[in-house]
């Protein structure tokens, strides 16, 4: 691969120090010590993956890049997103995958402006581009998110094959600042995620972040436009040697001009069953 076609970024990692890493959403008991993630930032890096952007298979690499051409503009409406957007992307996702059905069950605007709106409590948030190496789901949330989700069918549901898919697609204009960028699957281990605690004050969640390993093969695609889409696949419940974890983060460009507007992408949470 020619030099142009790579950059260098720094990627937050976690130190897998034995003790778990963890967050909280409120004030931790008094004299907790807590391992924070992220502790680990490592320069790694970022291959441009329009070289060949249309290799990449979710089942492989863990990722996918496709066209998602949409006239929907209504981004300021969340009710408008989940009535007039979620049916398009339902229906992108169950052709791209070859699901029997597809669920939506969350999505993120991203965009530094709005970054102050994040709160903990909401499930469709505004939130800054996320700055650490992790997989949203792990072998216990993923069925867990099911059962939470569709408590009547989960059983059934789960006896057969499922996957969590995000996909990720910028909105007004093309991406120039925090881009994200992801981990190929063929290149790590499932030695490599380490379980994270989200700390409610009513519950625990958890999800995957990321030791670091200087095999990690780092993609991204530089300038992509709101007519293309990527999917990244955070579960996957058969253990056949298909990818079933994604490790992803948004990272500093360098390439990126000064002044550059601010990332604005939607990220959509979604469950296929087969």
């Amino acid at each position: 691969m020619a030099a142009q076609d790579t950059v260098r970024g720094t990627f937050n990692y976690t130190r897998d120090t034995g003790t778990l890493p963890e967050i909280y959403f409120y004030d931790p008991p008094p004299g907790t010590e807590v391992h924070l993630p992220g502790d680990d930032p490592r320069e790694m890096a970022v291959h441009d993956g329009w070289t060949r952007a249309r290799d990449f298979s979710v089942d492989r690499e863990g990722f996918a890049l496709r066209d998602f051409a949409s006239a929907f503009e209504d981004w300021d409406d969340d009710a408008a997103i989940k009535a007039r957007f979620y049916p398009e992307v339902i229906d992108f996702v169950r052709a791209s995958v070859g699901a029997r059905r597809v669920v939506i069950f969350d999505h993120t605007i991203r965009t530094k402006a709005n970054a102050a709106l994040q709160t903990a409590e909401t499930t469709t948030t505004q939130r800054a581009p996320v700055m650490l190496v992790h997989c949203d789901y792990t072998p216990n949330s993923g069925p867990l998110r099911v059962r939470q989700l569709l408590p009547d069918e989960a059983e059934a549901l789960l006896a057969r094959r499922v996957a969590f898919y995000n996909v990720w697609k910028p909105l007004r204009r093309r991406v120039e600042e925090k881009p994200l960028a992801v981990c190929d699957a063929t290149s790590s281990s499932q030695a490599d995620f380490i379980t994270m605690a989200l700390r409610y004050r009513d519950r625990n969640g958890e999800i995957f972040v990321l030791r670091h390993d200087p095999r990690h093969h780092w993609w991204y695609f530089p300038g992509m436009r709101p007519e293309h889409a990527l999917l990244l696949k955070t579960y996957d419940s058969e253990v056949d040697g298909r990818a079933r974890f994604l490790g992803h983060s948004a990272f500093d460009d360098p390439n990126t001009p000064p002044g550059a507007p601010a990332r604005e992408s939607i990220e959509l949470r979604t469950i296929a069953f087969f």
